[in-house]
């Protein structure tokens, strides 16, 4: 039988010709979509979306395949899981190449090659055969220790593990009733959470954070994010986004009244906040944003919608994406961003009129979206109605009118890093609870976990989350060296995806118990879904953030 290192090696070997027959379909798209030297043609680039796509979704799974196989663990459970990943995620990648070249009419022959090597069946008979795939699950039922394991620093564990133990005890008991009864996150979760200085991980320490310096601890707000998400997704995981996201925006562009005045406010939770992009009309396509900003008398009169606000109602301060410029040939660089404070609400309707006497004016309405998951923050559509705004409250002063989409961007890549641990999160409860649940569960006389196929679906289930886990915290690591931002999407695209996967598994282990509102898994299940739709919506992500990524870098 094969030994361990010989199949790391042959795994590593297979995954660096892989990458070149993937590097070399990815040259020669970008070449096709081509206009010139550096540069991409938009009608050409839209024509190539199905290989696009396919080529984005081969690069995270590569990225994650080769993070698990730079250094893997000593042998057991944590190696096993690192190879059968690897071997899947090879598999994957080897039918979107063999689609790509298929669709882009591109020389099959060398990826022909590749899959007759013998060891390529070898290595997956060995990682992913029968034997293994029982070895696996049977390991995981005894493991005691943390699947998919990352170094971290003292501090991140120490707070990693107070904030699994506050979503244990605090958070876990409240979220099936927010959930049942679509209640706004209480105040006995958000208060505890404010002392514990969750709003402020990205804010660096003399704004009143408790970031190190003028840059963020990647490593922390993920640890934070994901066990608070194991905890609920709706309930907590999510609270830490949009302070994220606007903590970021105000450091890339705010003046420094604005940093002074507003970052340590959002650090202590107080407002707390939220983010309107989208628009009815406009989803992830924020170049045709259109939410009017008139220029007034001492500052700007907004005018139009905006949807899917999370947090819109709780939250005091909105960061609200605006056209200052009228003129819509603008695209994005006619957006700037508008901070607006507004009362805090419970409620799932709001009607906010400031008064003129104030020098405000105008009207904001609220009105919270029914969704089938992710229920304690609430999304809600805003109407603006001659809503006025101060000039001392654009981001960036005069000098930030037009740089709106920059700013916003700059938020986005911590939000994307967030919402993959976000991802990780709630893989962890999934598969936490499919464990419990097939040993305990007996069918035709014996445990659930005794039968082979669920034994296969639980150590791909730990397999991916384990390859998602390590690989965000690298992708997080490269952020802190200013590198990365591409990568960010990648591990946002093929977490929250697998999060999907992997819930659907555990509640399909469950059977009918997995159906019913009063088990965990349901709701893991059904708050998953959302993930791959915000902060960059799946094939937006993958289309004009990571494939048009690639191929500029091809072409350079």
């Amino acid at each position: 039988m094969t030994s361990e290192p010989d199949l790391v090696d042959a795994a590593r070997r297979l995954l660096g010709g892989l990458q070149a027959l993937f590097d070399t379909a990815v040259s020669a798209v970008a070449q096709r979509c081509s206009s010139g030297p550096g540069r991409l043609d938009p009608a050409a680039l839209d024509a190539a979306q199905g290989v696009s796509y396919e080529l984005a979704w081969a690069s995270a799974e590569l990225l994650a395949a080769q993070t698990v196989l730079q250094a893997p663990a000593d042998a057991g459970l944590d190696r096993a899981l690192a190879l059968l990943f690897a071997a899947e995620a090879m598999r994957s990648v080897q039918a979107r190449l063999e689609s790509v070249a298929i669709d882009a009419d591109l020389d099959g022959a060398p990826l022909r090659a590749w899959n007759a090597d013998p060891q390529w069946p070898a290595l997956r008979r060995a990682v992913a055969g029968p034997a293994a795939l029982t070895a696996a699950a049977h390991a995981l039922a005894a493991a005691e220790s943390e699947i998919g394991p990352v170094a971290v620093s003292e501090e991140v564990a120490m707070a990693r593990d107070a904030f699994r133990r506050f979503g244990f005890e605090v958070v876990a008991p409240l979220a099936a009733e927010i959930h049942a009864h679509d209640l706004t996150i209480p105040e006995t979760i958000l208060g505890p959470l404010r002392e514990m200085g969750v709003f402020g991980l990205s804010i660096p320490q003399e704004y009143g954070g408790s970031a190190p310096g003028q840059h963020d601890d990647t490593a922390m707000m993920i640890a934070v994010t994901e066990a608070l998400s194991e905890a609920s997704l709706g309930a907590a995981g999510s609270l830490i986004t949009r302070p994220e996201i606007l903590s970021r925006a105000l450091l890339a562009g705010g003046t420094e009244e604005q940093k002074q005045q507003f970052l340590p406010k959002i650090a202590a939770g107080e407002p707390l906040c939220a983010i309107a992009m989208t628009e009815p009309d406009h989803g992830s396509d924020v170049a045709s944003l259109a939410l009017k900003a008139t220029r007034v008398a001492g500052g700007w009169r907004l005018d139009g919608a905006k949807t899917w606000c999370t947090f819109a109602g709780k939250a005091g301060l909105l960061m609200v994406v605006a056209r200052t410029n009228p003129d819509k040939a603008a695209g994005y660089k006619g957006l700037s961003i508008l901070l607006v404070e507004k009362p805090s609400t419970e409620e799932h309707t709001f009607d906010f009129r400031p008064q003129l006497s104030t020098g405000g004016g105008g009207r904001l309405r609220g009105r919270a979206i029914p969704t089938i998951g992710y229920r304690g923050m609430h999304s809600y559509e805003l109407a603006f109605e001659d809503f006025f705004v101060p000039d001392s409250h654009v981001l960036g002063g005069e000098a930030g009118l037009g740089k709106g989409f920059y700013f916003n961007m700059a938020g986005m890549v911590g939000g994307r890093m967030q919402t993959s641990a976000r991802a990780t999160g709630v893989m962890r409860a999934a598969l936490r609870e499919a464990l419990r649940y097939t040993q305990d569960r007996k069918v035709f006389g014996q445990p659930l976990i005794d039968f082979p196929l669920t034994q296969s679906k639980l150590a791909h289930m730990a397999a991916r989350l384990a390859a998602c886990r390590q690989t965000a915290y690298a992708v997080g690591n490269r952020l802190e060296a200013a590198g990365g931002r591409i990568e960010a999407a990648q591990i946002k695209l093929l977490a929250c995806r697998s999060a999907e996967l992997l819930t659907r598994e555990a509640l399909q282990l469950h059977g009918g118990m997995g159906y019913a509102e009063e088990t965990p898994v349901s709701r893991y299940f059904v708050d998953a879904r959302v993930l791959s739709i915000f902060e960059g919506a799946e094939e937006t992500l993958a289309l004009k953030v990571i494939a048009r990524g690639l191929f500029e870098k091809a072409l350079a």
